[in-house]
């Protein structure tokens, strides 16, 4: 199983994604195309496709002029049946790859929030067995409408599109379920000047928000990361 991993940015990783890939023995593929790494040319040499989540927004072309592609690397995984994980601006971009529109603001979420499951999740392969309502953890300004052949399969009041799945196994989520509660102490650390403009309270919160959020949160995401990884 070889997985291609497209980082968007510093300091943002695989957590719990990349735990439930070492459980099923993967080999990861990971390129930095904001540093120069060059993207395959399409899907042939790989079984599945990760992008990861970033401070840019989805329509951010000027400045990260790779996005084009990475749209029609992800419409070419898609075209070969092989699995897709969009995560936070990765799914604002698997959005977009498939006609959605992304919205640019007016959508902020920081620390865990709770998403309630829709319907259509219920008998979906990766949320399937998760709780209805769950905490999770949250960060994002932007916001998408979904393509007109996505599955809405979770959202809450103030993004009410927070996963969603195309086809057989590509799937958008906005929310950060691969962050565990070690992933984000260490993101409360790394982007502690820029969390401390926008939400002074964090730093004094943490230890009492991820005692209440962190235990649930942690298992619901390891949970879809499990249930994705044996999509592929």
């Amino acid at each position: 199983m070889r997985v291609l991993v497209v980082q968007n940015y510093d300091n943002t990783g695989l957590g719990q994604v990349g735990t439930a890939l070492a459980e099923a023995g993967a080999d990861l593929d990971l390129r930095l195309p904001y540093k120069g790494d060059k993207l395959p040319e399409d899907a042939a040499g790989h079984d599945a496709m990760i992008v990861l989540g970033g401070g840019q927004n989805a329509l951010a072309d000027d400045d990260y002029p790779y996005f084009p592609s990475l749209l029609e690397l992800t419409r070419d995984f898609a075209e070969k049946d092989r699995a897709v994980l969009g995560i936070c601006l990765g799914s604002q971009l698997v959005a977009r790859a498939f006609g959605g529109e992304n919205r640019i603001g007016g959508a902020n979420e920081f620390g865990w929030q709770g998403v309630t499951l829709m319907a259509d999740a219920k008998t979906d392969p990766v949320l399937a067995d998760l709780p209805e309502k769950f905490p999770i953890f949250q960060w994002h300004d932007d916001t998408f409408v979904l393509p007109d052949n996505a599955v809405r399969l979770a959202g809450n009041d103030v993004a009410e599109n927070q996963a969603f799945r195309i086809g057989r196994a590509v799937y958008g989520f906005q929310f950060h379920f691969e962050a565990d509660s070690p992933m984000v102490k260490d993101w409360s650390a790394s982007f502690a000047t820029t969390i401390a403009e926008r939400h002074p309270y964090w730093a004094g919160n943490l230890d009492v928000e991820m005692a209440r959020n962190g235990p649930e949160a942690d298992a619901a995401g390891l949970a879809i990361a499990r249930a994705w990884v044996a999509t592929i």
